[in-house]
C-alpha cells in the first residue's frame, strides 16, 4: 500500500502488516506492543533530527524487519551520522527516563519498557550494514578511504558479527539451550551484509 503524507511517500508492504498481525495475535508475553512502541520512538528520533537539520524524508518504507527512511537530499556524511545516531539516542533517553521511574516507584512495567529501549538502541548501534551503527561506520570510513573500500570493510565487519551470532546460537544449541532468535538474528545479519545497498 502506497500513499503520501505531508509530501512523504509511505510504503506499507503486505508482508510487514501480516507479520505484525501474526505477532500481535500469537503474543503470549505482552511485550509486542511495548516493543513496537519502542521501535516507533526510535524512528521518531531519526525523523525529529531530520526535521531539526532542515531535511525532509522522501520515502518511508515499512517492510519486515526494517523501517527504511530515505532523505530527499543530504548535507553530507556528518549530517548522516547525526541522523543515524538520533534513533538509538532516543531509545537510550527513554531507557534513562523509564529506568529512573522504576527506581523511584518500583513499577516492573516501566523496567521492562526501559530494558526494551536499551536493547533496541544498543542493537541498532552495532556496526552492521542495515543498522544505524553500520551507517555511522560507513560514513566515517568514507572520510578516510574510497567508497568501494568503505563498502568492503563494512561488509566484512557485518559478516564477522553475523558469524559470531550464529556461532553463539550453535554453541547454546549444543548445550541444550535452543535460542531461535539468535539464529534468526545471525541469518538476518548475514543476508543484509551480502546484499547490495
Amino acid at each position: 500500500m502506497r500513499f503520501k503524507l505531508f509530501g512523504t511517500e509511505i510504503y506499507l508492504s503486505f508482508l510487514f502488516m501480516a507479520v505484525i498481525t501474526l505477532m500481535l495475535a500469537f503474543d503470549k508475553t505482552g511485550l509486542i506492543l511495548p516493543t513496537l512502541f519502542a521501535v516507533f520512538l526510535h524512528e521518531t528520533g531519526h525523523l525529529f533530527m531530520m526535521w531539526l537539520r532542515g531535511l525532509s524524508p522522501k520515502r518511508i518504507k515499512l517492510i519486515p524487519a526494517s523501517v527504511q527512511i530515505t532523505n530527499a537530499f543530504t548535507k553530507g556524511y556528518s549530517s548522516d551520522i547525526v541522523i543515524a545516531l538520533a534513533g538509538p539516542m532516543a531509545n537510550l533517553l527513554f531507557f534513562g527516563v523509564f529506568y529512573y521511574n522504576h527506581i523511584c516507584y518500583g513499577n516492573l512495567g516501566t523496567l521492562y519498557f526501559a530494558l526494551l529501549n536499551l536493547v533496541i538502541g544498543g542493537y541498532n548501534l552495532l556496526p552492521i550494514r542495515g543498522l544505524d551503527g553500520g551507517t555511522v561506520l560507513y560514513c566515517i570510513l568514507c572520510r578516510f578511504c574510497e567508497v568501494n573500500k568503505a563498502e568492503l570493510v563494512l561488509k566484512l565487519v557485518s559478516v564477522f558479527f553475523g558469524v559470531v551470532v550464529i556461532f553463539a546460537a550453535v554453541t547454546l544449541h549444543f548445550r541444550g539451550k535452543l535460542n531461535l532468535s539468535l539464529y534468526i538474528m545471525g541469518i538476518y545479519i548475514l543476508v543484509t551484509s551480502i546484499m547490495k545497498r
